[in-house]
């Protein structure tokens, strides 16, 4: 197809150019391995994989590290539910999402670190912002300082306080200077996994798990972190505001690719509502191609509302795609333009505008650049 000698167009992403030099560092948040993989988890391991092939295919070397946050409190919680091992537990579901992820054609990323083996790591960073006054210890936990978080993030008192209250965050833990302060290290309880550290028996926290992964792999800073839009505050914030004062180095990501949430009826896809729509349920009675297609067939950051007439209208788009691609059409501007849409924010309907006009080779390569054969 000759990809290796067309000149790449340059790559915009979040409405921004983001010019690559030498590897493209790509950080995506992974699962906590604790239940199965719904529709809106999917969402964002599909647009990284297009981003990726995108990249690829334009010459510019992804590396993409994943990670599985198997160290958590949700994770230790339901497998003393399910009388497992939190370890145990957390490898069998892990098990379960890889194969859903290859099911769906998304490749495994170059590293995926898993946080329990990345402790020394957290521990590092605890006493790396302990250096630079940017953290403090009490009775064995490690607080990070975050009173400037929530508006560094551009939220209110009462939308931050809602936020943090979701994904578990205290801010009345009377051990914080701050209400907005998160633990970097947590003390253990007997029955928390735990491991030995400068301050104790302990665990890490969840912002820092990530920060000490991203660190470990890529040193101080991404070319593109990835991630749902829900986790934009407390995790994102958290996460870059805890490299930044570690490193000193800002910013600590050049662009955040936030997906858009799935919703059902305007309710975020969420087990905590109910009303998850399971991978491996979609894919009893539809091709992973037209699965993907559904996902990508929108701008990467728009929320949406899955219903099953919508994976109908991707089989039909999919059927139409594979014709087109069997039409003789080899215009290598029109495969130029669907490159470069792809190239443009991952534009994947302005790619599939130009393929199903033009037909042909421009298809073909929309095809295989976004695994819909």
């Amino acid at each position: 197809m000759g990809h290796d000698v067309l000149p790449p167009a340059p790559l915009r992403l979040g409405g921004q150019p983001l010019p690559i030099v030498g590897p493209a560092r790509i950080y995506v948040c992974g699962v906590t391995p604790y239940d199965v993989t719904h529709l809106g988890h999917a969402a964002t391991f599909v647009w990284v994989d297009a981003l990726v092939r995108t990249l690829r295919t334009a010459n510019l070397q992804p590396v993409v590290t994943r990670n599985v946050t198997d160290v958590d409190d949700v994770l230790t919680e339901a497998a003393r539910r399910a009388g497992s091992p939190y370890d145990e537990y957390a490898a069998v579901h892990q098990y379960a999402f890889e194969h859903d992820m290859s099911e769906l054609g998304v490749r495994r990323p170059e590293n995926e670190p898993r946080a329990h083996r990345h402790i020394a790591d957290v521990i590092r960073l605890a006493q790396a912002l302990l250096d630079r006054g940017a953290a403090y210890e009490r009775d064995g936990t490690v607080y990070f300082r975050g009173a400037e978080v929530p508006s560094r993030a551009g939220l209110s008192e009462a939308v931050a306080r809602q936020r943090f209250a979701e994904f578990g965050e205290d801010p009345d833990d009377v051990a914080k200077e701050d209400p907005y302060d998160v633990p970097v290290w947590r003390r253990s309880q007997d029955a928390d996994p735990a491991w030995p550290s400068p301050w104790g028996q302990g665990r890490p926290g969840w912002h820092a798990e990530c920060t000490a992964m991203v660190l470990s792999h890529y040193g101080s800073s991404v070319d593109i972190h990835a991630g749902g839009a829900d986790l934009a505050f407390p995790h994102h914030a958290y996460e870059a505001a805890q490299a930044e004062a570690a490193t000193g180095v800002t910013p600590f990501a050049r662009t955040w690719m936030r997906v858009g949430t799935v919703r059902i009826d305007g309710e975020k896809m969420a087990k905590s509502t109910g009303n998850l729509v399971l991978v491996a349920d979609l894919l009893k009675e539809h091709r992973p191609s037209a699965l993907r297609l559904m996902i990508l067939n929108r701008g990467w950051a728009s929320e949406w509302d899955y219903a099953p007439a919508e994976l109908a209208a991707a089989e039909g788009q999919l059927d139409a795609l594979h014709a087109a691609a069997g039409r003789r059409d080899d215009s290598e501007a029109a495969e130029r333009e669907v490159l470069a849409r792809l190239l443009d924010d991952v534009d994947v309907p302005g790619a599939l505008a130009v393929a199903m006009e033009s037909g042909g080779r421009s298809a073909r390569v929309l095809a295989q650049v976004l695994a819909l054969n």
